[in-house]
């Protein structure tokens, strides 16, 4: 069976690939793609969001990074980036799709070139902590 934070990491990890393929869709025109790729983009963010947040309600024990040294402050300073800008995407990803669904396409592009970048990062940085802390550095 797959541990809960590990189908977290995939969530993540999945959002970032459908977020790079609807970047790449629009580059080449295809309109309707991209429309299906950030549409479940977003899903997939909402439902690692409710597995998240389950996750962290049911879970009795708080698993601490292991790691010395000057990996510590290269995690923390990931781990700082992450959550910070994963409070801020929610209200940008939100605006961004309310635009293109109203077809203010000139205004959706205009924050899309912010929301997508740090989106993707959002979720590449997820998998990034989830490989550090339960997989290179997991408690023995």
């Amino acid at each position: 069976m797959i541990a809960h934070p590990a189908v977290n990491a995939i969530l993540n990890g999945t959002s970032a690939v459908l977020l790079a393929c609807g970047y790449a869709a629009i580059r080449a025109g295809k309109r309707a793609l991209h429309k299906i790729l950030m549409v479940t983009a977003f899903s997939v963010s909402c439902a690692f969001l409710v597995s998240y947040l389950v996750y962290h309600y049911r879970a009795h024990q708080l698993v601490l990074f292991q790691g010395r040294g000057w990996i510590r402050s290269v995690y923390l300073a990931i781990l700082l980036s992450h959550t910070i800008l994963a409070v801020v995407i929610v209200p940008l990803i939100i605006v961004t799709l309310q635009r293109a669904f109203r077809e203010k396409f000139d205004k959706h592009r205009a924050i899309a070139r912010w929301t997508l970048p740090l989106w993707f990062y959002v979720s590449v940085t997820g998998v990034i902590v989830y490989f550090m802390v339960y997989q290179i550095y997991a408690p023995h």
